[in-house]
């Protein structure tokens, strides 16, 4: 396996890119986009997660690395909750509620294996 130099070789940050795009997006449906409170919070939050990797990729420990995907973990973890109030709300189609839902998913699950790879390296 080749060795990552840069925090947009990381599938983690990858898949948190198209959350982030997703979560934008749907800030657009009427709705939500009148909310502005709602509508700030599941984006910084979704922000955070991208944020977070790189920020954390580039620090110059393993541990310090962690630290920030646990941070970003987190914020995808906020951004997963925040979507069960837009579905109690019916802000957004419960289509592409799911389809957000996944994405979050499935970029949390891949933060996860990288905390615990970077773990298993110790």
């Amino acid at each position: 396996m080749a060795k990552i130099t840069r925090f947009e070789e990381l599938d983690c940050w990858k898949e948190a890119r198209i959350l982030t795009v997703m979560v934008y997006k749907a800030c657009e449906a009427e709705k939500l986009a009148k909310n502005f409170g709602l509508k700030d919070q599941i984006q910084r939050a979704s922000v955070s997660v991208m944020n977070n990797i790189a920020e954390g990729f580039t620090r110059f420990s393993s541990k310090e690395f962690r630290r920030f995907l646990d941070i970003s973990q987190s914020s995808c973890a906020e951004v997963l909750n925040m979507l069960y109030l837009l579905e109690d709300l019916e802000y957004l189609d419960y289509d592409e509620l799911i389809r957000i839902r996944k994405q979050g998913e499935k970029t949390r699950s891949l933060i996860l294996g990288m905390i615990k790879y970077l773990i298993s390296r110790k």
